[in-house]
């Protein structure tokens, strides 16, 4: 039922991460690559790319609009079944579940994290726009800092820097050398390593693939997202994505991130809010 280029699997590393392979009428098996994780916890944003691939799938539409997920437990590298479920097939608008399983060592099914979907086709959108929103103030690329300027790597692992060119403005980075703001933003450049250009599936992982803004609230360790909704506004223009995410409230031991993501053409492509957990101190 799959459309579009999104089912088409590329010479590009995330493309192959993120394949999905038919096993019955709506399921799919998949494998967690371990080079997508942090704190050795598989990335939450490649986490959501995988189902967003495999709603693409079973879905009659090509492109993600809106896609809210619930992070139930930590998923680690290796098998996973997706199984999605079609909500309703519209005429320009298809709403699709999925959930992602994992296996214990008794053989027990584990589910990780289950999506909710809108798909549409984002080529039939008008160009029409009335927006007060502005590209973040990012430094240029070559005044900011990716991971091979920074002191020793993460503590726990972070192999997903790896598969990621991030380029971090100077004004959020002082985490890095023990001197955090304190104002809970990130901003920065961000692609994926091997030049492929963003996608509507990959800006599923682009939300979630920056350092956390607890690191500039001086905060240190892993930051375990609840739940994340991204929209995609936008099928993005080649070249670097900008990023900007803040923080305005951590209470309770929770905290809210909001992103943005802006394209080379500076449209908003993609929007996020995610709940998650601060590190524990």
């Amino acid at each position: 039922m799959a459309q579009a280029a999104q089912a088409i699997i590329g010479d590009s590393e995330f493309d192959r991460d993120t394949a999905v392979t038919p096993r019955a009428a709506g399921v799919y098996d998949a494998e967690l690559s371990a080079g997508w994780t942090i704190f050795n916890a598989v990335n939450g944003g490649y986490l959501l790319a995988i189902l967003g691939r495999a709603l693409g799938e079973a879905l009659p539409h090509p492109d993600p609009f809106s896609v809210s997920a619930h992070y139930l437990t930590a998923s680690v590298p290796g098998p996973a079944v997706i199984r999605t479920q079609v909500v309703r097939a519209g005429r320009t608008l298809s709403t699709g579940e999925a959930s992602l399983f994992q296996y214990a060592e008794d053989g027990t099914e584990i589910e990780r994290i289950r999506v909710l979907a809108t798909y549409g086709d984002l080529n039939a959108l008008t160009d029409e726009v009335r927006t007060s929103a502005r590209p973040p103030a990012i430094a240029p690329i070559e005044q900011c800092f990716g991971a091979e300027d920074g002191p020793a790597p993460l503590p726990g692992g972070s192999a997903i820097t790896e598969r990621l060119s991030i380029k971090l403005d100077p004004a959020t980075v002082g985490w890095a050398v023990g001197a955090p703001s304190g104002k809970g933003e990130m901003r920065g450049w961000l692609g994926l390593a091997d030049g492929r250009d963003a996608d509507p599936l990959s800006m599923l992982l682009a939300v979630d693939a920056m350092p956390p803004t607890a690191f500039e609230l001086g905060l240190k360790g892993w930051t375990p997202t609840i739940e994340l909704t991204t929209h995609i506004r936008r099928r993005p223009a080649p070249g670097p994505l900008r990023v900007s995410i803040t923080t305005r409230n951590l209470a309770g031991g929770f905290l809210e991130e909001d992103a943005d993501v802006w394209d080379s053409a500076d449209r908003l492509v993609a929007q996020s809010r995610q709940l998650a957990r601060a590190p524990r101190v």
